[in-house]
């Protein structure tokens, strides 16, 4: 039943990352192992953009020299189309959205804002991805982000673009799907919507990394398990399906050891190191939000977004990527014949 939705695979999902400089794990390499692997769709992600502009061009290219980045981006569109590849959302922005007014991170938020366009537009992408900002020092009005994402896609509308505004389980003031629907609807603009994440979901509001269960220990786990349901079916009935614009798949690794709670915020860590496919060794209940995603009517697309570094979260090895890509579609497939079951 994986023909139900569309597939796409992030750049990212594929190691390394960010893609080497040369083949065979250069993101050329990666985009012609989602390819054969029989996905519709890739999401670019900004590091492997990089990487490509530095191959092209024989030298490190910085992530603001827009000529350049724009290059390589008609480029990547080249090689997408002679594939059949949609490129159906540029990611990660961050940290955009809640800088002091008038303070130079906010001045540098919509400069980066005027090149990913750029970007998007040679691409032929329609679809930003701007995860909810982690840096501490935002303000913590939600009207007040609500009004720098409305600027912003006003920004996009002018070219037609989309804004599809994603919970990070780390995030200062938005780590839950519902903050991001409230933010959304405070902003109210046509072309902002939601992409949503089984791990962004799962990863705060029923697991832990930082204890030795993997999960929340505040509360019983009969009682985790009530408040989580009762979450996803709030979901559910709350988002209009037409504010969905994608899903992104991914489970988890329970770490060997708890992560520690100072430093880089734990959930963070755990996301960029342990975040691996569906229906391996994880321990998540992510099949229960797609579920509840699935009940609001969405038929859009599912994305998979992984960043594997192996059960210590130590390094995510080399191997050959059509291998990679093929067993990602596989895993990807039966995940979402398990959602559909009834």
């Amino acid at each position: 039943m994986g023909g139900m939705f569309p597939l796409s695979c992030a750049t990212s999902s594929l190691n390394p990352f960010p893609a080497s400089k040369e083949p065979p794990h250069d993101l050329i390499s990666k985009v012609r192992a989602i390819s054969h692997a029989g996905f519709s769709a890739i999401e670019l992600a900004f590091p492997d953009l990089l990487s490509f502009a530095a191959q092209r061009f024989g030298r490190e290219v910085s992530g603001d020299a827009w000529d350049e980045l724009c290059i390589a981006a008609k480029n990547i569109r080249g090689e997408c189309d002679l594939l059949g590849l949609r490129i159906m959302m540029l990611q990660p922005f961050s940290n955009f959205e809640g800088w002091q007014k008038g303070s130079p991170e906010k001045e540098d938020a919509f400069q980066r804002a005027e090149g990913w366009i750029r970007i998007m537009i040679d691409l032929g992408t329609n679809m930003l991805q701007v995860g909810s900002t982690d840096a501490p020092s935002i303000v913590r009005d939600k009207q007040a982000l609500a009004n720098d994402l409305a600027e912003l896609a006003d920004m996009l509308a002018v070219h037609n673009l989309r804004l599809a505004y994603e919970n990070w389980c780390w995030a200062t003031v938005a780590p839950t799907w519902r903050d991001v629907y409230e933010i959304v609807e405070l902003a109210n603009r046509t072309n902002i919507g939601l992409c949503l994440d089984t791990f962004q979901t799962a990863g705060y509001e029923w697991g832990d990394p930082t204890e030795p269960s993997g999960r929340l220990s505040h509360i019983s786990q009969s009682e985790l398990a009530d408040q989580y349901a009762s979450s996803l079916r709030d979901l559910s009935k709350t988002v209009p399906k037409d504010k969905i614009y994608l899903l992104q798949i991914s489970d988890a690794y329970l770490p060997p050891s708890p992560l520690s709670k100072n430093g880089l915020r734990p959930r963070g860590e755990w996301s960029s190191a342990f975040r691996h496919m569906p229906g391996t060794d994880g321990y998540l209940p992510v099949v229960e939000v797609a579920k509840a995603v699935m009940k609001t009517g969405f038929r859009g697309w599912f994305s998979v977004e992984i960043f594997d570094g192996g059960k210590d979260g130590h390094g995510r090895r080399k191997g050959d990527l059509i291998s990679e890509a093929t067993e990602i579609m596989r895993l990807t497939t039966q995940f979402v014949d398990d959602v559909v079951k009834d």
